[in-house]
């Protein structure tokens, strides 16, 4: 592909205006789904967690995916995101496997003592928000469920959280709107951070966090113009959090 279609200086930059509804209209129609389907998801005997994986399947990906492929339409008569989903320049192997290596283990960093933090906010929210939205309580005690729920829970966990959830999200978030965010390129990749932070309207107690473990993360993305950075972080990040929480709870 030629090098010029993946540089920012080619793309149109979004409006401010509308550059904010595409960060957030997909996380606050998760978030509704969340909230409207959550107690059928736990009157049927699964973890309130499983409705945020079905989120990530009717209502995520179909968002999401189905809005590059409607830019690629546009853009090249096809369903392509050739020219639609940019940051794709190749770099050594051994540098990309290394920086990865580094954002996983600087997310663990951040995502460990800065729990606390979550905890602090998670106090002040439990007085308005209902007891199974918060984090104690998203999967909660395994005995309370049958074992083939659990075991369905955390199958589509892995599968949908570990992997085509964040596939998607690299896809629209790094690969489309952070190229064509309209500020400077220094500027670009914190206000991204901070939107795609935003976007997790169903946990903002975990927002301190998200930022400080996604701002390296995405810098990283721009400044190697390279999604595929993004694209295996985020999905090691998500498996590696699933499992630590899964081996917790067992």
């Amino acid at each position: 592909m030629n090098k010029n279609i993946l540089s920012r200086d080619t793309t149109t930059p979004l409006g401010v205006w509308q550059m904010i509804g595409l960060h957030l209209i997909p996380g606050a129609l998760i978030t509704v789904f969340f909230f409207l389907t959550a107690p059928a998801i736990i009157h049927a005997g699964y973890p309130p967690l499983m409705s945020l994986f079905l989120a990530i399947l009717l209502i995520l990906i179909p968002f999401e995916l189905g809005f590059l492929a409607y830019q690629g339409k546009k853009l090249n008569g096809r369903y392509s995101l050739d020219g639609v989903v940019l940051f794709r320049e190749r770099i050594p192997t051994w540098q990309c496997v290394s920086l990865i290596a580094a954002l996983v283990a600087w997310s663990g960093l951040a995502f460990g003592p800065l729990t606390a933090i979550d905890n602090f906010f998670v106090q002040g929210m439990d007085n308005w928000l209902p007891s199974w939205s918060l984090p104690e309580h998203l999967i909660g005690d395994p005995d309370q469920y049958s074992r083939s729920a659990f075991a369905l829970t955390a199958f589509l966990g892995f599968l949908l959280n570990g992997f085509a959830g964040p596939f998607v999200e690299e896809l629209y978030f790094r690969g489309y709107l952070l190229p064509r965010i309209p500020s400077s390129t220094q500027w670009a990749p914190l206000i991204n951070a901070l939107l795609f932070s935003l976007y997790h309207l169903f946990s903002p107690w975990q927002n301190v966090t998200r930022i400080a473990a996604f701002i390296p993360f995405v810098y990283v993305v721009a400044w190697k113009r390279n999604i595929h950075i993004g694209i295996w972080t985020h999905c090691l990040m998500n498996t590696l959090g699933m499992i630590s929480s899964f081996v917790v709870l067992l």
